[in-house]
């Protein structure tokens, strides 16, 4: 017994920093192995750019450049016009992971401030690379720092820092590094992304320049862009014990009251009163002296209450339906295409909207009997990987087309699926596929049955109009036969005027191709 506890007690305990965590378990992030991270690289410094330009509305011009440096090495140089990146800011919005300006609740493409800065991380453990990045925000001076991460402490080490005189006013950012990479093997879903993020951003100017010399170039279409997302509090179903045990400590609410009414989203004076009485919590109670019995029973039942009203949308901003419908023309030039937003719905205190499309014909691929061309976004990102493993390919498969008479495996049909969240519920931390919450899946569902619905339609219409225009062919065929017939058959010398009845046909066959509406405007 003696030599067991001797044994147990020579085990090393310590803890790690972040950066360790993540240098030890990269794979966690989309960094298992050179083609996946070169594919992650682009697509977590495009997303920071886009958020840069959308979160301040500004039109996002974003120019990325991947350059072969033999040797399975690549360099990366990633430009936008956003905000910028405060001078003081920089070294740490580079260099050290878990920092950044995505822990709020609204809508945002990043959720844990670790992309990038795994990206650098990433580059720097494969190739020894430092990161270069330059940035301004609009002022006279522009910055530039040469950086690395200290991986055991997660801080930045700076290897050279300089301003420099900014006479243009020039505003944005500019990142360059190197990593080890694949680009042959990563280089369809690199152009995919593009692809996808163009069709969901109309409003955006991308350039990307591949290692092969290729010009990839999507210019926007349109001037108008979605409303940027607000910054909210907390809902009362979205919160725990913990969050709500930091927000009395952050709070100067002397009563029970003024702190839920000045806290949580969506929660007045009336309202906190009202829950306070039915859970039999004096509304004069001082939060801050509550003790862990009290604060137990406030946070469940708060889980409970039935009378707090649902979360608004204020903190997300959905691409819109006509936008949308704009980037799947511009890209599939489809017959048809349906397109739909749901209300707002939430998920355990957290507010998302779905918004769904089906596009028919045009250049939309017939795709092979065992598959279906099924484009996922989140918060604007294109989801590229493991499609069977989402929620959306789960309802797909669930409801029956042949309902709406479509039949997805011999037609040219594509899906499109968009979830904007606060907190959008990934399965895992390499944002690739969605989780089936029964909310989510029914929202979903119903989305995508609505579009079905006018796709039906649309094909009915389509129907008419042909049988309508093949009834008019026959009729144009042999009605000059069969007035020449019944003339000979009468014994007249002149035929019956049959042009009028001929006349009304072609306007029927023309109203009816008409309100068929064949072609998506």
């Amino acid at each position: 017994m003696s030599r067991g506890l001797t044994r147990v007690s020579r085990e090393k305990f310590q803890s790690i920093s972040a950066a360790d965590f993540f240098y030890r378990n990269r794979e966690i992030a989309g960094f298992d192995n050179p083609v996946r991270a070169t594919y992650t690289i682009i697509r977590e410094l495009v997303e920071n750019s886009l958020d840069a330009c959308e979160q301040y509305s500004i039109m996002p011009d974003v120019r990325v450049k991947l350059i072969d440096d033999g040797n399975s090495i690549y360099r990366i140089k990633v430009e936008d016009n956003g905000i910028g990146v405060p001078y003081e800011q920089v070294p740490y919005a580079f260099g050290q992971i878990l920092f950044g300006s995505k822990y709020t609740l609204r809508q945002s493409r990043g959720i844990f401030g670790l992309g990038g800065k795994m990206a650098v991380l990433y580059g720097q453990i494969t190739s020894h690379s430092t990161v270069k990045a330059l940035s301004s925000t609009g002022g006279f001076e522009k910055y530039f720092y040469e950086l690395s991460i200290n991986v055991q402490e997660n801080k930045p080490i700076i290897r050279k820092k300089e301003v420099t005189p900014n006479p243009g006013r020039w505003r944005g950012t500019i990142i360059e590094f190197s990593f080890e990479g694949d680009f042959v093997r990563a280089k369809p879903k690199i152009v995919e992304y593009f692809r996808q993020t163009a069709i969901l951003m109309p409003y955006a100017n991308i350039i990307y320049i591949s290692p092969d010399g290729v010009l990839y170039r999507f210019d926007r279409i349109t001037e108008v862009m979605p409303k940027p997302a607000e910054e909210v509090k907390p809902h009362p179903f979205g919160v725990d014990i913990e969050m709500v045990h930091r927000m009395i400590n952050a709070s100067r609410s002397t009563t029970l009251m003024d702190f839920l009414a000045n806290n949580f989203h969506r929660v007045g004076v009336a309202t906190a009163m009202n829950f306070l009485k039915s859970i039999k919590m004096s509304p004069d109670l001082n939060p801050k002296t509550m003790d862990s019995k009290d604060l137990v029973k406030l946070v469940s039942r708060m889980k409970d209450y039935g009378e707090f009203q649902p979360p608004d949308a204020q903190c997300l901003s959905p691409v819109g339906t006509d936008l949308l419908k704009a980037g799947i023309i511009r890209e599939f030039s489809p017959e048809y295409v349906a397109v739909t937003q749901r209300r707002a719905s939430a998920y355990a205190g957290y507010p998302f909207v779905i918004e769904a499309a089906i596009a028919y014909g045009g250049r939309v691929p017939i795709t092979p009997a065992d598959e279906m061309l099924v484009l996922r976004f989140a918060n604007k990102i294109p989801l590229l990987y493991d499609l069977h493993s989402d929620v959306a390919m789960k309802v797909i498969k669930r409801i029956n087309w042949q309902r709406y008479k479509l039949d997805v495996k011999t037609m040219p049909i594509a899906f499109f699926i968009h979830i904007c969240a606060t907190k959008v519920p990934y399965k895992t931390v390499g944002k690739e596929y969605i989780a089936d919450r029964p909310e989510v899946e029914y929202e979903i569902e119903w989305a995508l049955k609505t579009c079905a619905r006018e796709l039906k339609t649309h094909m009915g219409k389509k129907e008419r109009a042909y049988i309508a225009q093949r009834r008019l062919t026959v009729f144009e065929r042999y009605m000059p036969l069969l007035a020449q017939f019944s003339t000979e058959l009468a014994g007249k010398d002149k035929p019956p005027d049959y042009e009028k009845v001929l006349k009304r046909l072609q306007a029927h066959a023309r109203e009816v191709e008409q309100r068929s509406a064949v072609k998506a405007e």
